[in-house]
């Protein structure tokens, strides 16, 4: 392997009589399976002759996190040798953690990082796999209430409360803290409806006093107090237009915005979209609903589906993966959650196009007020989205400015 990545001697010896040869060509055959490039198998290949190097790793020999971490430091300000300097110290040891974790994981060398230390860590876990086998609900949501209900538990152990002797005062104390520390009454009422959630599930198996769940009550939130904010559809064709080029990651965001603009898809959903989706025989596009877990059929419009074509035939890499947007360099793979954010945040701050939460989300609200500018009803508008219930949808009547100053407008004929 060392041969096909160098081509000077001196360099294929120094990586055959380096430590963990064999180990290190495993990996490296791994990683060229993924797709990786010449020139970063070549990076790859020097970051990891180093770790073994500065770890002194030997055949039974297992490293933590913390030794990592402690080597990529003390090697950052060392003298490196050139081929694997990086822009800054930051990034070398970014690079040095990063192919150190990767590596040793992948030869079943590293230490994996100590279980939480709380002793009622049991209860969050069966309450997730709770969460999830019984409620069906989404990864985020449940990834979301066991990060708020560790927080509370970590919190009763330093005040040295008994969890199954805990009181409706305790826990509001709590909350009222987490208010002082700087959460916004969205923050804490969020607290609040995981510990509801979590308690309900306790008491349902005896490990608390009954009646706390429904007690638990976290700052007001008025119904539709916030409006839905998006760019105009003006300011979205801007968007879609500052992607007319030959660049590929212009070419496939392209694809991106327009199924954010016009389907008004969730991030998630766009980045679960599989090759299979999408039926060109029949022009349809089919979506994995992410809350709903239900699929929902589109009919695939001429413009983004010439945009999804042109993102296949140029940019897309040829790999097995059959998720339908990939990240643009090797090792290719499926985008990660929160990688949709720069593609329209980053994009509309070039253009000076200022909305509250410019996300991805962002235009999911700009296809809902497009809509109801064209005339389209609440129950036709939250059918196109995939809402479960009307509610959701109501509070796009909020921003339907027209049709309120008409009912401004309405003259009452004499009766005031």
């Amino acid at each position: 392997m060392f041969e096909t990545i160098f081509t000077r001697r001196w360099a294929i010896v120094r990586h055959e009589r380096g430590p963990m040869a064999d180990e290190r060509c495993r990996y490296l055959i791994h990683l060229k399976e993924r797709g990786l490039s010449k020139s970063a198998l070549y990076q790859r290949a020097e970051y990891v002759f180093w770790v073994a190097h500065r770890l002194k790793l030997t055949p039974d020999r297992r490293v933590s996190l913390e030794e990592i971490n402690a080597v990529a430091k003390r090697w950052t300000y060392r003298r490196r040798p050139r081929h694997v300097r990086a822009k800054g110290s930051g990034e070398t040891r970014k690079l040095f953690r990063m192919v150190a974790r990767d590596w040793l994981r992948f030869i079943n060398r590293l230490i994996p990082p100590p279980p939480w230390p709380n002793p009622y860590a049991p209860l969050v876990q069966e309450f997730a796999e709770y969460m999830q086998n019984e409620r069906g609900l989404s990864e985020k949501t449940i990834t979301l209430r066991c990060w708020f209900v560790r927080k509370f538990l970590d919190r009763i152990v330093e005040e040295g409360w008994e969890f199954r002797a805990l009181e409706l005062k305790q826990i509001d104390e709590v909350l009222a803290w987490q208010g002082s520390q700087g959460y916004t009454r969205t923050g804490v009422s969020s607290y609040a409806s995981a510990l509801r959630a979590f308690f309900k599930y306790c008491e349902s198996r005896g490990w608390c006093r009954s009646g706390i769940a429904t007690a638990i009550a976290g700052p007001r939130l008025y119904r539709d107090e916030g409006l839905p904010a998006g760019p105009s559809w003006v300011e979205v064709q801007q968007l879609l237009a500052s992607t007319r080029t030959n660049r590929p990651a212009d070419i496939r965001d392209r694809a991106i915005l327009m199924l954010l603009a016009t389907y008004g898809l969730r991030a998630g959903e766009v980045r679960g979209l599989r090759l299979d989706s999408l039926d060109w025989d029949h022009e349809r596009i089919i979506v994995r609903r992410s809350k709903q877990h239900c699929a929902h059929v589109y009919p695939l419009g001429h413009s983004v589906g010439e945009a999804i074509l042109r993102y296949l035939k140029a940019v897309r890499p040829r790999v097995s993966d059959r998720t339908l947007f990939l990240t643009l360099v090797s090792p290719y793979r499926p985008l990660a959650r929160g990688s949709l954010w720069p593609v329209v945040g980053e994009r509309l701050r070039k253009l000076g196009i200022v909305v509250p939460h410019p996300g991805p989300h962002c235009l999911r609200h700009a296809c809902a007020a497009r809509l109801l500018a064209k005339g389209f009803s609440l129950k036709e508008i939250g059918d196109h989205l995939g809402h479960r219930s009307m509610d959701a949808t109501r509070i796009y009547a909020k921003i339907d400015l027209p049709a309120l100053r008409r009912v401004a407008r309405f003259d009452l004929g004499g009766v005031l």
